[in-house]
C-alpha cells in the first residue's frame, strides 16, 4: 500500500516528488518505506509521545511526513524536494492507505 500511496504523492505532488517515471523505484521505494514505518516510526511515536498527546494526535503527520523524507534520503532514486513536500507526501499516503483498508475490510 506504500507504493500505490508513494505514486498517488507523486502524482498530485508533480515536480516536488519525482522518481524518473519508473515502476520499480515506486516499488522499492515502498519497500523501504514500509520497513521504516515497521522499525523507526514507533521509535519516532514513543519520543514524540507529549507532542501528540498535545495536539491530540495531529502530530503524525509530522512523524509520517519524517517517515517518508527518511525513505528518500535512503533511497536517492525517489527525490522529495523539500520537508513540506514530504509532509504532504505522508498525508496523501495516510489518506490512501486508510480508503484501500476500508474497501478491503468491505470486501
Amino acid at each position: 500500500m506504500c507504493s500505490l500511496g508513494l505514486w498517488v504523492a507523486a502524482a498530485l505532488l508533480g515536480s516536488r516528488i519525482t522518481y524518473n517515471n519508473s515502476f520499480w523505484v515506486i516499488v522499492t521505494a515502498g519497500l523501504i518505506l514500509a520497513i521504516i514505518n515497521l522499525i523507526i516510526k514507533p521509535i519516532l511515536v514513543i519520543l514524540s509521545l507529549p507532542a501528540l498527546l498535545i495536539t491530540l494526535g495531529l502530530f503524525m503527520v509530522i512523524i509520517n511526513g519524517i517517515t517518508v523524507f527518511i525513505a528518500s534520503k535512503l533511497y536517492t532514486s525517489l527525490h522529495v524536494t523539500d520537508f513540506w513536500a514530504a509532509i504532504l507526501a505522508g498525508m496523501v499516503i495516510g489518506l490512501v492507505n486508510y480508503l484501500v483498508s476500508a474497501i478491503m475490510e468491505g470486501i
